[in-house]
């Protein structure tokens, strides 16, 4: 089944000391006492971040911060051209998780990220378990495994497919090929018909 929230995304400045404290709660939870890994979460990122609360009934039950390009120090290969926004913190509670809110968040976080940015790469620090959803939603890929806080994560990139235009001139040109040889048939057949006259 999936679960219906609502999606608020304000900048720090626009949160009340009740959303930090329920973002800051939420963000040890999963990834300090759940994960069972001591770290410092609160960095000064935070601040220059957009921060992304899926809500029911007014409880944060998912989260994720978005990194604007000019704060990322994140780059990618794939995207070589400049600085690129990044998605991370990403956490669903656990009595939340299976409802697919995940999944709803993040593409909430990317289609902001696509309006706010443009078409560009959008880049993740994916723990590794996680590999398959965000490979699902389109993500792929980028270097190798590295340790972070003892727990795997890799970079993984959401590149801009390029549409590819079909080009009209080649399709004119097909076309012109094609009534070219239709009117060499056209030609023969007359010599033929008026060969075969005389």
């Amino acid at each position: 089944p999936i679960m219906t929230c609502e999606f608020s995304i304000k900048t720090f400045d626009e949160l009340t000391t009740v959303d930090v404290y329920h973002i800051l709660k939420a963000r040890s939870q999963v990834f300090v006492v759940e994960q069972n890994c001591p770290y410092q979460d609160m960095d000064e990122v935070d601040f220059d971040c957009l921060h992304l609360v899926a809500h029911q009934n007014e409880a944060l039950i998912g989260y994720c911060r978005i990194i604007p390009p000019q704060f990322n120090h994140k780059r990618s290969s794939v995207n070589p051209s400049g600085p690129i926004p990044a998605i991370g913190r990403v956490l669903v509670l656990a009595e939340h998780r299976g409802y697919g809110v995940a999944r709803q968040m993040m593409l909430e976080a990317i289609k902001y990220c696509r309006k706010k940015y443009g078409k560009k790469t959008i880049i993740i620090s994916a723990q590794t378990y996680l590999l398959n959803f965000y490979e699902s939603l389109g993500f792929i890929v980028e270097g190798e495994r590295y340790l972070e806080d003892g727990i795997e994560h890799v970079a993984m990139v959401l590149p801009i497919i390029k549409k590819v235009k079909v080009k009209k001139e080649s399709s004119g040109m097909v076309s012109s090929i094609l009534s070219f040889l239709l009117l060499i048939l056209a030609l023969l057949f007359i010599v033929g018909l008026v060969y075969l006259m005389v």
